[in-house]
């Protein structure tokens, strides 16, 4: 029974505590005054009754009513009633004005009228709001109305009324309690009171259904997931009592969990600081004070009123598991709207009618009946009960039950049970034998009518209805009330409320006593108990069976589960090969669940009285098994797999010696599941409760068998679940004697302890490591920090202190191994503390424990010690022999091999998956050596076992390295690993063996590092080579007393001592003296053609580090490449030069002879002739790091030039302030320098022949008759294709293929106007703002953004605001280009006869290429292996941008072509003029000439531009101490990517062939060869490296330069060669540069495992020679087949399946050598092959294409028409002029002479046909120079005539070019002639520019070499 009412409260306005306008309430009345013992009065009533706050009105308002919610401090609930209606109240102001003037007073009276309200208040603690509403309204009634009846009695009456809490109707009881339910309060009227038949079931009236109607389904869904998962729900409604339903409905629907945290239905407006909590919440709020709520971040905010729920972005609701969802919504549509269902139909049902609200309702909640008990059914299989008496404690384990329903990844199901509410789910529900309710027996005893149905909506709607009506029932248990009978206030009363009396003071005396008289009348009463019916409550059918029928076992298992059973069949039998043969196929079937239960019953069935004894193999199988079934369960163990084996690791065991065993736990002890407290508490409870069965089953058994009659039926009983028996002992319980209940107690508490005894020492076992030395255990799991995560609350009591003490400490890398004992016992602890408070026992029992867990684990230590001695001197498992790797000569080990496993990456080539065989993992050793970081090892499977799989990369390669942990598949260990990521696009992923000590690891990480990053360039390989001392860190054996840390020391010291070596014996050179430098001018033999006495005295003074005594060192100068290049173009005059004539353009300038003006550049530099010196030191400060522009490269043809230089200064606002195009660095110099910038530039205009042609005449009219001339076609065809490039480059908003970079550049400014007209040049916008101009000068000054549109051919009206009448301006090209970077935009002049103009292009900056790098290469070699479809290759590729960097950059190098074509000079004038200038220039000249498409030709352009110009290498490559936080850039092998993709579109263009490339792209990184070290020719003279003598080497094998190295490699093998190369002359090449055409170069993907990287060909040569010397022996086993199959990533194919041509030159070369006969060079053999086809082609006197298959010139044809460009002329008759040409040189071949590498040669090796007449000719030198013998070569097919010192020379010392050749004649001995020689023996030879004095042997010889070379003159 309870009181239907606790407290009757009147609420008024409070007048005197008025602040600003903010009323208060206060309490005027309180009946009983005295707080009830059982529910104190609560706090704050007066704020919820006016939850707006308390305020005046100035009308009458209508009473309202709600029930507002309280909690109190003991999680009780109070519900108020309010029951508000307003007063009339004189105006204080008004009241006071009246007094001054009494006159008015009627009228005041009138005005003075404010109404305050007042409430009258029930608090209850039964949620009744209809009765409440009733009541307090009779009340108002009586008061208004003025019923006879006192207020004093109703009140007294309803503060006494007592009704039953619950319980529906029984027929022997009906009528006390019918009059029990009744109740009136003495004003006549009469109410039943509808108690509820089981009080757990909520009451909701109609508010669910209700709340369904405001938000719907969806909405509903998502609040009622928000509230299990704990989230903070928030209402908003301006209704109260809609506020207060809404949080009920709620509350309903969460039925049975009950929610825990924060409720309050309706929140008043002073307490809205609630809302920012960090609880969870329902809370209910005004919709008036929504502005307020939003600011709330993570609350979920449901409008009533809207019909909208708002979720934040940071709150993630989870949601049901599917497919829950999807049946509860449609169940929940079938409800609200079952007109859905027919809406379709032709012929729809006359009328189906949703059921009424109150019907609804319940039909809604039975729906979510349903749905719990489908989410909980079998959760009491999941019960541990671990105590019964006195008290039953049960706790849930939430892994199994998770794990059994295949859940244990669900989101939601997981974020229930680990809930507040689900705890008390727990508690509530957990006792076996209790009262039970309608969703006990829906979840045990419906489950399997739920299944069948849960797939037809309509059968479960049946059983909804039923629900529902049940649930109806229990809240309407009494239809049929009509006894009803409340007054409800008369309409009149209503309205006179004007003059109403207020509310009185009611005589508290009075209701006293009515209170009182109930009181003593209820002592008197017989107490009415109510028999609670408690009963077992049933658990259901165990889940176990409904996983399994739904079909979700795996497929095939059967087979699997006999292989697992084979498997361990064959083990205990000792059969091992038979197990062997097994394992994989069992290792892959563990990874089932199936198999994995399979195997813990078979084991242990081989365990005999809780030990097995294994010989050594079988133990290892056991072990590697258990490994591997532990290592696919997850941590939380929700299987119970760990569970099962836990038994089983402390059974199996080994014998190791005397009295010494080693137990399988030792063995399993790294996985995660071990450190999670939730599981070993789970374990104990499990254990726990069937030893507590089995204590009962025993009490009852001894019981039975006294009883003898029933001894027969006991024999076929079913297994007693223990919660039966606990519920069975829990019945009986009351029925025991005292002594016998405390027996019971003592009983289960001892068996706990003896539990929590044995998990302590179980824990030991498996926490404590084998080496308890190593502390392995802190660092892989971290068990001190390890908190226990579960559903209790109970906090630690002795441990704590413990635990705290731990905590505080720091990390634990030294840590002894006493700390390892300590982290474990706290372990131990922390878990016994929590089982032993959850479980009851005693505190001295605890302590106890306490004190012996550290002699637990101290005794077990010891015992491992011995183990692990012993387990060390067993036979090793035989591991694979480690191999060692062939290395280079001058190639040094610093470690030798250490044992580690290499790991597969994201390449799923080599694991097997895209089929072929698993080389991955493999186990072998790694190798690291002064050059390169070497894996070679074998795979682990054993079918690929005799492979060998060899990975390696330069360790100058190397770019990342990052420690990993790796779990291998066999092993039982989580090993300690690198992953090595190179620049050659090789990744290793490498484990470490167990056998390697981790600061052995640590040292190994070190030298990569110091070997990686030397502290100067001279560290590196390219450089010690040779050199190095033996560093070889030894470490056979790991042995306890070697110290690694003296080793790792010694290490050091040596490497110290040898790289200092290099730096000690080399002296810093000295620079020569001016004395000596006279006299080393004197000793230069200077016989060069083209360089006179100007160059001697400047180019002595070179560099401070030449050696005086060096006579070489200045021809070495003039023979750099850069020299040898420009005097093939023909720019390599010098100014005093007396031989050439003073018109030419060009001279080369010493200005930097001491690269004073430029570290960067070369010493000679190719200026305009015009230009002195001591201008271009002023000019060269106006560049970024003095780069001023240069001559790079002339066109043969149009003689346009091609000039580089970096960008303009821009120092902040200086250079803002700037003259739009004055390159000036410096305001106030602007004049001077602007000038002398204007006049360099003119100069290189006036070199052109173009432009001299043109200022012949009077400017103006010139231009305007160019323009008006239009006989000029082929210009005009040009044009509009440049300005579409030009275009295309400078990029416009609309052009999407060209977009260079969504990144770093942002989005590109249009710069290219076409339609804008521009107004005056002063107010010219270029992008950045506002350019005036700095010059005073009155000529136009602005930098002209039109340059595309005229290019373009389009007209634009006159950029100086002029008229736009004289469009002469326009069409004319302008004599040249400046190309800019856009960002800077601050291009040479424009000047106004458009001599030059800028074109702004956006530069991929270095940051952009670096970070696109990493991109691809993780793109090319991805880490780890993804199923992630946005981490696809392509997809990678593409976000990595690099396809778009390659076509910007070919983009502009095309436009550039174009425009050089067209006559046209360009300055590439980007960034500092290092990096894509060089990128662009070199490739320019690679497109436009053909000579530097062959071997020489490249090796030129990359010396030249590249290496003399003085690109970063050092730096971009990040090869030092100093660059490496710079990173790695491959600027070089951007440009490698870019020849490669014209290499392919135009592959019989080139000489060389891609392999070239890709050799070229790995050494350049790989820092063997010097060619690439150091960031200038600067850098190089001052370290010696430029002029290094050949004969200096000391080491003959070691090539320092990568050039030699080709030069050499290329005699022997075709490998560099491209067999497709027939160039046609003076090709311009113009390849595609989209996108689509660009192909990802096959360096960055392939790989081949069985050799390593294949450009180091000595290793090649090597291996093969191993290989051979094993293949000599015997060998027995049988035939060979003569099949090899070939693995994509593993063998090289090239070598394995070789292409035609190198096959036959090979088959060649071996049948020779068979003859016995001298074998020629493979370049003779093609040579002659392809002179002997050509002179077949002429033979057949066919047309020219001939069907040869060498010389196709049919392939070359067919490429050229594909090409977007094709030749005017006729192609074939080009070939043809080829052909004829190189057939006529073979006429006179000289034969057997010894090749001669020459400078032009076509080919590298010996070339017959190309050396036409050759012999010794004395050459008189430049003036005052002797006579001397050189080697003169005469070339018909290059049209040359060439010389060397001596015939084995190598070196070209010159060439005379025939072309310029005008006379033969006779000559006579001059001054200083060779004696005693025929006079007619000397002729002379004419040339454009000189006279050259030659002197043959006699005069036979002589005119043999007169008529020879006329022969030629004739010929050409």
């Amino acid at each position: 029974m309870a009181r239907l009412a606790d407290y009757f409260v009147v609420i008024g306005y409070d007048l005197d505590k008025r602040v600003e306008g903010e009323g208060q309430g206060r309490i005027l009345q309180r009946f009983p005054e005295k707080d009830w013992e059982d529910s104190p009065f609560p706090q704050g009533v007066e704020l919820f009754c006016q939850p707006s706050g308390w305020q005046l009105v100035p009308d009458q308002q209508p009473p309202s009513f709600f029930v507002a919610v309280l909690t109190d401090i003991n999680s009780d609930r109070h519900y108020c009633a309010c029951f508000t209606f307003w007063e009339g109240l004189d105006n204080p102001q008004k009241a006071e004005a009246s007094e001054v003037d009494e006159a008015d007073e009627l009228s005041v009276v009138q005005t003075s009228k404010i109404f305050a309200p007042k409430s009258l208040v029930l608090v209850s603690q039964l949620d009744y709001t209809e009765v409440f509403r009733n009541c307090l309204g009779l009340i108002y009634t009586v008061h208004v109305d003025g019923l006879s009846v006192p207020l004093e009695t109703v009140i007294g009456h309803l503060l006494t009324c007592v009704i039953p809490i619950a319980g529906g109707s029984q027929p022997g009881q009906e009528e006390r309690e019918e009059s029990l339910r009744t109740i009136t309060l003495g004003a006549g009227d009469r109410q039943v009171i509808q108690t509820p038949i089981s009080d757990s079931l909520p009451v909701s009236g109609s508010s669910v259904a209700q709340l369904f109607r405001q938000l719907g389904i969806v909405n509903v869904l998502y609040l009622f997931c928000a509230a299990l998962t704990e989230h903070k729900i928030l209402f908003l409604s301006s209704s109260y009592q809609r506020l207060t339903d809404a949080c009920r409905a709620l509350l309903a629907i969460m039925f049975p969990l009950k929610y825990s945290f924060t409720y309050i239905p309706i929140l008043p407006g002073k307490l809205l600081e609630v809302l920012s909590t960090p609880t969870p919440f329902i809370i209910g709020v005004n919709s008036f004070f929504r502005s307020e709520t939003q600011e709330l971040l993570d609350v979920i905010i449901a409008d009533l009123d809207g019909g909208t729920v708002t979720i934040p972005e940071c709150v993630h609701i989870s949601l049901l598991p599917e497919p829950l969802l999807q049946q509860t919504q449609t169940a929940l549509s079938m409800v609200l709207d079952p007109e859905l269902e027919v809406a379709d139909h032709a012929f729809p049902p006359q009328s189906i009618q949703p059921s009424a609200l109150k019907i609804q309702d319940k039909e809604i909640r039975a729906v979510f009946l349903w749905l719990f008990a489908r989410l909980f059914q079998g959760y009491r299989w999941c019960l541990h009960i671990i105590r019964i008496h006195p008290e039953p404690v049960i706790r849930f384990h939430k892994a199994a039950f998770l794990g059994q329903r295949a859940l244990s990844e669900d989101d939601f199901l997981t974020k229930v049970l680990d809930g507040m509410a689900f705890a008390g789910f727990v508690s509530e529900r957990g006792p076996p034998y209790r009262a039970t309710d309608l969703f006990d027996d829906l979840v045990a005893n419906q489950v399997e009518r739920i299944r069948q149905e849960e797939a037809c909506p309509h059968k479960v709607m049946n059983h909804v209805k039923e629900l529902a009506e049940q649930l109806f029932k229990n809240e309407n248990p009494y239809p049929a009330v009509a006894m009803h009978k409340v007054q409800r206030p008369s309409e009149n009363s209503q309205n006179n409320a004007q003059n109403r009396a207020p509310f009185p003071m009611l005589d508290d005396v009075a209701v006293q006593l009515f209170i009182d008289h109930a009181a003593a009348k209820l002592k008197t009463a017989p107490p009415a108990v109510k028999a609670e019916l408690k009963s077992m409550v049933p658990s259901g059918p165990p889940l176990g069976d409904v996983v399994d029928r739904n079909g979700n076992v795996m497929a095939n298992s059967a087979r699997r589960l006999e292989v697992v059973r084979n498997c361990i069949t064959y083990i205990f039998e000792n059969k091992m090969l038979e197990a062997k043969k097994l394992m994989p196929a069992v290792l892959r079937a563990l990874k089932g669940r199936g198999a994995r239960v399979c195997l813990t019953q078979e084991l242990n069935q081989h365990v005999l009285q809780n030990r097995a004894v294994l010989d050594d193999q079988q133990f290892d199988y056991i072990v590697r098994m258990m490994n591997c079934t532990l290592q696919d369960c997850s941590h939380m163990d929700e299987h119970g797999i760990a569970a099962a084996l836990l038994p089983l690791v402390t059974a199996f065991c080994r014998k190791l010696g005397a009295g010494i065993t080693q137990f399988a736990y030792s063995c399993v002890q790294e996985h995660m599941v071990w450190t999670n407290m939730q599981f070993w508490e789970a374990m104990f409870y499990s254990d726990v409760q069937n030893h507590i069965r089995h204590l009962y089953l025993e009490t009852e058994d001894r019981e039975q068998h006294n009883n003898s009659e029933q001894h027969n039926g006991s024999g076929n009983r079913r297994e007693i679940s223990a919660l039966e028996l606990a519920s069975e002992q829990s019945r009986l319980w009351p029925t025991l004697s005292k002594e016998m209940q405390m027996e019971r107690v003592q009983k289960e508490e001892s068996t706990v302890f003896s539990q929590a005894i044995h998990y302590a020492n179980r824990m030991s076992y498996l926490l404590l490591p084998l080496d308890t030395s190593k502390n392995r255990l802190l660092r892989s799991s971290g068990i001190g920090d390890m908190e226990s995560v579960s559903n209790s609350y109970v906090t630690n009591s002795i441990a704590g202190s413990m635990a705290e003490s731990y905590d505080t400490e720091s990390g634990f890398e030294d840590a002894e191994s006493s700390d390892v004992a300590n982290s474990v016992v706290r372990f131990i602890n922390r878990f016994v503390d929590k089982v032993c408070n959850e479980s009851g026992v005693t505190n001295e029992h605890l302590k106890a424990l306490h004190a012996m867990i550290p002699d637990i684990v101290q005794m077990h230590i010891e015992t491992l010690e011995a183990v692990h001695r012993e387990s060390k001197r067993l036979p090793p498992i035989q591991k694979p022999k480690l191999l060692r790797p062939t290395l280079l000569p001058g190639e040094e080990l610093v470690m030798d091999g250490m044992r580690v496993h290499l790991i597969p990456d994201g390449r799923e080539e080599a694991t097997g998956l895209m089929g072929g065989p698993p080389l991955l993992p493999a186990e072998g050793a790694i190798f690291l050596t002064t050059y390169r970081l070497i894996f070679k090892g074998t795979p682990t499977d054993p079918l690929v076992g005799e492979q060998t799989v060899t990975r390696s990369f330069p360790i100058a390669s190397l770019t990342k390295e990052k420690r990993i942990s790796v779990t291998l598949t066999m092993d039982q260990f989580v090993q300690e690993g690198l992953q090595l990521r190179s620049c050659t696009f090789q990744l290793m992923k490498i484990a470490f063996d167990e056998e390697v000590a981790s600061d052995l690891a640590e040292v190994f990480r070190k030298h990569l590092h110091k070997l990686r990053y030397p502290q100067h360039v001279q560290g590196t390989f390219a450089f010690t080579v040779g050199q190095c001392g033996k560093m070889v860190v030894e470490h056979k054996a790991k042995d306890k007393n070697q110290s690694l840390k003296t080793l790792s020391k010694n290490l050091v010291k040596s490497a110290k001592r040898t790289i200092g070596r290099q730096y000690v014996s080399r002296k810093k050179y000295s620079p020569p003296t001016w004395e000596n430098r006279s006299s080393f001018q004197s000793e230069l033999d200077e016989d060069e053609i083209s360089v006179s006495e100007e160059v001697d005295q400047s180019s002595l003074t070179l560099s401070s580090t030449i050696r005086s005594s060096d006579r070489q060192t200045m021809s070495n100068v003039v023979e750099r490449a850069c020299c040898r290049d420009y005097q093939r173009l023909g720019l390599g005059t010098l100014s005093n030069s007396l031989t050439r004539s003073k018109n030419e353009p060009f001279r080369i300038s010493t200005a930097n002879r001491m690269y004073t003006m430029c570290r960067s550049y070369p010493g000679l530099l190719i200026v305009p002739q015009s230009i002195p010196d001591a201008t271009i030191n002023r000019i060269c400060r106006c560049y970024r790091q003095n780069r001023f522009p240069v001559v790079c490269w002339r066109n043969s043809r149009t003689k346009a030039v091609l000039l580089r230089s970096a960008g303009l200064h821009a120092k902040g606002v200086v250079g803002f302030f700037k003259s739009p195009n004055a390159p000036t660095a410096v305001p106030s110099q602007a004049d001077s320098t602007n000038l002398e910038q204007e006049k360099y530039l003119q100069a290189i205009i006036s070199s052109m022949p173009s432009y001299s042609e043109n200022s012949g005449r009077n400017t103006l009219s010139g231009f305007t008759s160019t323009h008006m001339n239009t006989s000029d076609t082929s210009d005009k065809l040009r044009q509009p294709k440049i300005g579409a490039l030009m275009k295309q480059v400078m990029g416009s908003k609309e052009d999407v293929p060209g977009t260079f970079s969504r990144g770093a550049l942002g989005q590109r400014a249009k710069v290219i106007s076409l339609s804008q007209p521009k107004v005056s040049g002063k107010a010219r916008n270029p992008p950045r703002g506002k350019w005036g101009s700095i010059r005073g000068s009155g000529r136009l000054s602005a930098y002209n953004p039109d340059v595309g549109t005229r290019l373009a051919g389009k007209e634009s009206p006159q950029p100086n605001g002029g008229p736009s009448d004289p469009l002469f301006l326009r069409q004319q090209k302008a004599y040249l280009y400046i190309i800019g970077d856009k960002a800077q935009l601050k291009g040479g002049k424009q000047d106004s006869f458009q001599h030059w103009e800028v074109v702004p292009i956006e530069v991929c900056d270095v940051r952009q290429v670096k970070n696109s790098f990493k991109k691809l290469m993780k793109a090319c070699v991805p880490s780890s292996s993804t199923s992630d479809p946005s981490m696809s290759f392509l997809r990678c590729l593409e976000e990595s941008e690099w396809m778009a960097l390659l076509h910007r950059v070919l983009q502009v190098s095309v436009l550039v072509v174009e425009l050089l074509n067209t006559g046209s000079s360009v300055m590439v004038s980007l960034e500092d003029g290092w990096d894509v200038t060089t990128q662009v220039v070199s490739l320019v000249q690679m497109l436009s000439d053909p000579y530097y498409r062959t071997f020489d030709g490249f090796r030129l352009l990359v010396e030249k531009e590249w290496l003399s110009f003085g690109h970063r290498f050092s730096h971009r490559g990040a090869q030092t101490l100093g660059s490496q936080s710079s990173g790695f850039t491959p600027i070089f092998l951007q440009f490698l990517d870019c020849v490669h993709q014209i290499h392919l579109q135009f592959p019989m263009e080139f000489e060389f062939s891609q392999y070239y490339l890709k050799f070229l792209a790995y050494h350049y990184v790989s820092n063997r060869f010097r060619t690439f070290l150091l960031d200038s020719d600067y850098e190089r003279i001052e370290l010696g490296v430029l002029y290094e003598e050949k004969g200096e080497r000391k080491n003959p094998q070691v090539c320092k330069s990568v050039w030699d190295y080709i030069d050499r490699l290329n005699k022997k093998t075709p490998v560099f060669y491209n067999y497709m190369f027939s160039p046609e002359d003076e090709e311009v090449l113009r390849p595609y540069t989209f996108i689509s055409n660009l192909k990802v170069w096959d360096f960055y993907t392939e790989e081949t495992l069985s050799e390593g990287p294949s450009y180091d060909w000595e290793l090649r040569g090597r291996q093969e020679r191993t290989a051979e010397e094993t293949a000599e022996k015997p060998d027995t086993s049988g035939p060979k087949s003569q099949r090899h199959i070939v693995w994509p990533c593993y063998d090289n194919l090239t070598k394995a399946v070789p292409d035609s041509i190198t096959k036959l030159l090979q088959e060649l070369q071996s049948l020779e050598a068979e003859l016995g006969q001298t074998s020629d060079k493979w370049k003779d053999t093609w040579d002659k092959i392809k002179t002997t086809q050509r002179t077949e082609t002429k033979l057949e006197s066919k047309p020219s294409f001939s069907s040869s298959l060498l010389m196709s010139s049919n392939l070359s044809h067919q490429r050229r028409s594909q090409g977007v460009y094709l030749q005017e002329s006729g192609v074939g008759s080009s070939i043809n002029l080829a052909l004829d040409c190189e057939a006529s040189a073979t006429s006179t071949p000289v034969a057997g002479r010894p090749s001669t590498s020459t400078l032009y040669s076509q080919f590298q090796s010996t070339e017959s046909e190309n050396r036409s007449f050759e012999g010794i000719l004395f050459k008189k030198g430049a003036l005052l120079k002797p006579w001397k013998p050189r080697w003169f070569v005469l070339d018909k097919t290059k049209h040359q005539l060439r010389y060397y010192e001596s015939r084995q020379d190598k070196e070209c010392k010159g060439v005379i070019e025939l072309a310029e050749v005008e006379s033969v004649t006779a000559g006579t001995p001059t001054m200083g002639a060779p004696k005693n020689i025929d006079e007619k023996a000397f002729f002379d030879l004419k040339t454009t520019k000189r006279v050259y004095n030659f002197c043959a042997q006699d005069s036979l010889n002589a005119q043999l070499w007169m008529d020879s070379i006329q022969s030629c003159l004739s010929d050409a």
